[in-house]
């Protein structure tokens, strides 16, 4: 369900309104576009103070028309998207802007790509020779970024690879180098510093001089950056950002803190309660796994009031959820069934409920 026609000041416009507001079933996820747009904006403003644009990635939302359409209105340049499927949902829904494929492209895909894809972020030789391939059949120049890995060891060209990379790069009729990327903290945790940019600022002009043109992206990370462009400490030819987490739940991705004048709460998670009873806090019986290989831990407490709610771990990452309701706790998931621990509403809590809960970036994406 979309809600959010007018929050804090900002109108959406009427054309964007949903053609007709439904009653939310529950289990359900309720979007505020109000305030991913509002995100956005201030966001996009930060980064334009140090002449830095946003690319505004949708990949959490699956590629949500309406999603995208509030970052465009926040003033992102471009949509980037991990999953070809999410760019043609955007794209059928009548999305113009510019796109830009984030996961390194498959083989397979190419000739789709360079179709449905304005730019796309590389890795391998053997791919980007296959875009050109696919470019020159269609007729186009495919744009790419060359991603660089400077510590973390998902995507990119090694560091002392990079300048025979982009060479062969070069050779290739089909594609264009349009500038260089790196990612940070993803998957090992790296945190960027204002040092790393630095070298990724200098290997920029490396290649520069290799391919003798200026190079129209030097694209810094993602929303693990924003705490450094908020103080002054990334390198002045960083002009570009892919952000996503930071706009979507208004939260830096190194601690997970809240941004300044964001919004956290663009999308609440709303499940119903299927079951109360009071019983043991303690499991009876020998214990051994649970059905995902887990080894649950319990405390004693006496007999509790406990409640199910109608999600799961086959719905949501159930460890990155939180109650809006600090008085209740979650006790533990099946597939099916969160369990709750409400002892602390006193018999308030009933079946046929709606429950809210605070999504994490892990519960969102899933």
């Amino acid at each position: 369900v979309i809600t959010g026609q007018r929050r804090g000041g900002y109108c959406i416009p009427a054309s964007a309104w949903p053609k007709k507001q439904v009653p939310m079933a529950d289990p359900g996820l309720l979007i505020d576009l109000a305030k991913i747009e509002y995100n956005a904006r201030h966001i996009v403003n930060l980064c334009a103070a140090r002449n830095i644009a946003v690319v505004g990635l949708t990949k959490a939302s699956c590629g949500d028309p309406q999603v995208a359409g509030a970052m465009l209105r926040g003033g992102v340049v471009a949509i980037g998207e991990s999953r070809m499927l999410n760019i043609a949902r955007l794209q059928s829904a009548g999305i113009k802007t510019a796109y830009q494929l984030l996961r390194t492209p498959s083989l397979s895909r190419a000739e789709q790509i360079v179709d449905c894809v304005d730019v796309s972020l590389n890795s391998e030789l053997e791919v980007v020779a296959a875009l050109s391939a696919a470019a020159e059949k269609q007729g186009k120049r495919h744009a790419i970024i060359v991603m660089v890995d400077l510590g973390d060891l998902r995507e990119g060209v090694w560091p002392d690879q990079l300048l025979s990379f982009v060479a062969r790069c070069a050779q290739l009729k089909g594609v264009r180098v349009q500038g260089i990327g790196t990612n940070l903290s993803c998957l090992s945790g790296v945190v960027p510093t204002s040092a790393q940019l630095q070298r990724l600022v200098e290997y920029a002009e490396q290649v520069e001089s290799l391919l003798a043109y200026p190079l129209e992206v030097i694209s810094g990370g993602a929303s693990n950056i924003l705490p450094l462009i908020a103080a002054g400490d990334v390198p002045a030819r960083i002009k570009n950002v892919r952000v996503g987490e930071a706009i979507l739940l208004g939260r830096e991705t190194i601690h997970r803190t809240a941004l300044p004048n964001t919004f956290q709460d663009a999308f609440t998670l709303r499940a119903e309660v299927i079951e109360v009873k009071r019983k043991p806090s303690m499991p009876v019986g020998e214990l051994a796994e649970d059905a995902f290989g887990h080894h649950p831990n319990f405390e004693d407490r006496g007999d509790i009031e406990r409640a199910i709610v109608n999600i799961g771990r086959a719905d949501i990452d159930v460890d990155n959820v939180q109650l809006e309701d600090s008085r209740f706790t979650i006790i533990g998931a099946s597939s099916d069934h969160l369990l709750l621990d409400v002892t602390a509403g006193g018999g308030a809590v009933r079946v046929g409920d709606s429950l809210r809960f605070r999504l994490g970036y892990s519960a969102l994406l899933a």
